[in-house]
């Protein structure tokens, strides 16, 4: 099994797409890259912009290796309407568009799915299923929360197994802070985990609740599986000392052999948390 991470917030922009391949398919999960339109209230700075569009040009470099694509959830930094053609041809295993989900998504998903129109070679629901292909099968969870509750809608949790190997793909659990969450990657048992961690950078509506939960159920999955890569990212890299927040999971991960890795890291590559460093770029390049 190839891993690749293709975009996420420790890259540059706000993402999660990744390529996974195996011997039966190449799967290509959320291929999405937005920025964050406000931030210490500025926009963004033209960095990320170029950025952005490097992190494109990697998910649509991709698509072309993959057989199928997944789709957690309808925010614009999990799917990309404006640009279709990437699944042309495609098996597109999607969040249902029409249960377990808000209304703003509900319409998302709606719009999606017509501009679409006859790209995809099929177009069908995973939430809650299993999908074999060859030796390797992709299992979803049921739809859980977005972050500490279902305010923001609904995700897809998503496995890739090949044999021994599994990969665990969170989408938005910003945590996980709920045990549903963490329930389904504890039973799936990765040996690599991508997780959307902690929201600790808007501690105000997030919690000192939900992290201390988050924290308890990083713990809880590095002890209960063979997970020896767990990949952090997304909301919580838009916290500079995203590190420092979190001891018990570093304490975790040393006690039993388990790497703490970013998007960028597992990668090979240096972090670089532009949206986190923005105001740092106004001033450093007006």
């Amino acid at each position: 099994m190839k891993l690749t991470p293709l975009a996420s917030d420790s890259m540059g922009a706000r993402s999660m797409a990744f390529l996974v391949e195996t011997k039966d398919c190449g799967i290509l999960i959320d291929p999405g890259v937005r920025l964050g339109e406000i931030r210490y209230g500025l926009p963004p700075h033209g960095i990320e912009i170029e950025r952005r569009a490097e992190l494109w040009g990697r998910i649509e470099k991709a698509a072309g290796k993959a057989d199928i694509a997944t789709i957690s959830h309808y925010h614009f930094d999990h799917h990309e309407p404006n640009r279709p053609d990437i699944l042309w041809g495609k098996r597109l295993l999607v969040k249902d568009p029409r249960n377990n989900i808000n209304r703003s998504q509900r319409q998302r998903a709606a719009d999606f799915l017509k501009i679409l129109g006859g790209r995809p070679s099929s177009v069908e629901t995973a939430d809650g299923k299993t999908f074999e292909i060859g030796k390797t099968a992709l299992t979803f969870s049921g739809a859980v929360p977005h972050g500490t509750d279902a305010r923001l809608g609904y995700v897809l949790e998503l496995a890739i197994s090949e044999g021994e190997e599994v990969f665990v793909h969170t989408s938005d659990v910003e945590g996980p802070s709920l045990d549903e969450q963490a329930d389904f990657i504890v039973g799936q048992d990765p040996s690599v985990l991508a997780c959307d961690g902690p929201m600790t950078y808007m501690m105000h509506s997030y919690g000192e609740g939900a992290l201390e939960r988050s924290v308890g159920n990083l713990a809880r999955v590095i002890g209960r599986t063979k997970v020896k890569d767990l990949i952090l990212d997304h909301h919580f890299l838009r916290d500079l000392k995203w590190r420092e927040k979190v001891p018990g999971v570093f304490e975790a991960a040393e006690a039993h052999g388990c790497r703490v890795r970013t998007f960028a890291t597992f990668a090979g590559e240096e972090d670089d948390l532009l949206e986190a460093r923005r105001k740092a770029l106004f001033r450093e390049c007006p």
